[in-house]
Formats: C-alpha cells, sequence, structure tokens
C-alpha cells in the first residue's frame, strides 16, 4: 500500500484506551510505511508520547480514563514545540456530542473508528499535509448541533482579527462556515478553485489559524455567522 514518496516518512502516535483499536490502526499505517513512534492507552501517556517523540499526526481517541482526548488535544497543541503536529479525532459514534468540543481544542478532524484501512491512511495522510478533514456535509450536521444547543442571544463582540479581511475573504470565510466544498464555493462566488483556495490560505495566514476546521469555529464564535442564521449575509462593514 506504501506509495513509494521518498523522503522522512510520516510519523503518527495512537491513542486509544482499547489496545485491540491501537494495534489494528497500527499495523494499517505501517503497512503504508507510516511509522508509529509510539501507543498511548490515556491522554497523559498521549502528551508524553507527542512531546518525547514530536509525530506528525495523533490519531485520539475522545473517551480515555484519566485525562480524555480534549484536554489531551488541548495541552498537545498549546505546546509551542508541537506545532507541526495535527491531531485526528477518533469516535465511536458519528457527531458524538464530544466531537465539537475538540475542534474547538485545535483538532484538524474526525474519524469514525469504523473507517476502511485505505480511507484511515488517507485520511492521516491528508491532515498531515496540512488540510482538514471535515466534510462539508459533516460541517453542516456539526453546525446545525451547535445552533440547536445555543439560546438565542445577540451575536458576540466581533474577532478583532477579523478587520484584516477583505470583503471577499469574510464572503468565502461565511460561506465556508456554512459548510460549502472549495468547488461549491468556486461555484456560488465565480470563482476558480484555484483563486478559492488561495483566499482560503490567505484567511488561515492572517487569523493564524491551522486549518478551515478552526475556521468555521472562529465564524461562530465571533459572530460572523450566528448559530440558527448560518445564511445569514454580514455587513462587512462592520468589519473595518
Amino acid at each position: 500500500m506504501a506509495d513509494g514518496v521518498s523522503g522522512p516518512a510520516l510519523r503518527a502516535v495512537i491513542a486509544d484506551d482499547q489496545a485491540l483499536v491501537r494495534t489494528g490502526f497500527g499495523m494499517i499505517l505501517a503497512a503504508d510505511g507510516i511509522e508509529v513512534t509510539a501507543e498511548a492507552a490515556d491522554g497523559a501517556e498521549a502528551v508524553a508520547a507527542v512531546r518525547r517523540t514530536r509525530p506528525d499526526v495523533v490519531l485520539m481517541d475522545i473517551r480515555m480514563p484519566g485525562m480524555d482526548g480534549i484536554e489531551a488535544t488541548r495541552r498537545i497543541l498549546a505546546d509551542d514545540t508541537a506545532e507541526s503536529t495535527r491531531v485526528l479525532i477518533l469516535t465511536t459514534y458519528d457527531l458524538d456530542h464530544y466531537v465539537y468540543a475538540a475542534l474547538t481544542a485545535g483538532a484538524s478532524g474526525f474519524l469514525l473508528k469504523d473507517v476502511t484501512p485505505e480511507h484511515l491512511v488517507a485520511s492521516v495522510r491528508l491532515v498531515q499535509s496540512g488540510d482538514a478533514l471535515l466534510a462539508p456535509a459533516i460541517t453542516r450536521r456539526l453546525i446545525e448541533r451547535f445552533a440547536q444547543r445555543e439560546e438565542p442571544r445577540p451575536a458576540p463582540p466581533l474577532h478583532r482579527d477579523l478587520s484584516g479581511l477583505t470583503p471577499r475573504e469574510l464572503e468565502v470565510l461565511r460561506l465556508l462556515a456554512t459548510g460549502l466544498s472549495n468547488a461549491e464555493l468556486a461555484e456560488r462566488l465565480f470563482l476558480s478553485p484555484t483563486t478559492v483556495k488561495t483566499h482560503i490560505g490567505r484567511i488561515l495566514s492572517k487569523l493564524d489559524l491551522r486549518d478551515r476546521v478552526q475556521a468555521v469555529v472562529l465564524a461562530y464564535e465571533s459572530g460572523l455567522i450566528t448559530p440558527g442564521n448560518p445564511e445569514d449575509v454580514p455587513d462587512v462593514d462592520r468589519y473595518r
């Protein structure tokens, strides 16, 4: 299954309280040339393993004894020495109610534990490359869950960094937060896919975000999108 690409091997840590899950995922990754630098049975072990081995990607279970995957994710991504490490959340149930918290903590996406071997490998490589593993349909459903649990209230104060975005970038960010894919964004805005990718890259750079998952979270928490009203058109002058 290895892709034959030269260069340093992709390195991963697997954190799960079930030994069989760790062993199975480890075998799948190793068969594709991905080096498993360590395994962890809980969040504390995962944090220690990342500090010790500096992996590219962490496969992180949410529900573990002691320190859970959310707190472990938060601690790993708060460590400046792990700046290049990405966290991929593992969950048993689609839209586990902890997933939004994990994404808010900085995770780059999530996978169900019944993922196929091919999808697992592709997902690890995708996240390591700097992209985010969160399908548009899943984004929409996460947004719906987030909106349903929030009581109606005035929009919170806007994140100060949004003032650095151009009107077009604000528009791209708003539509991105509604769960549109790059192709759908290009069609909606009458732009080429390459131009859309350029806009998203600039947004992430200006806001100092790891990936589009964090951009979605920020769009809601900043007030650019109001929970329950994701199609509201923003008043761009409000961000100047």
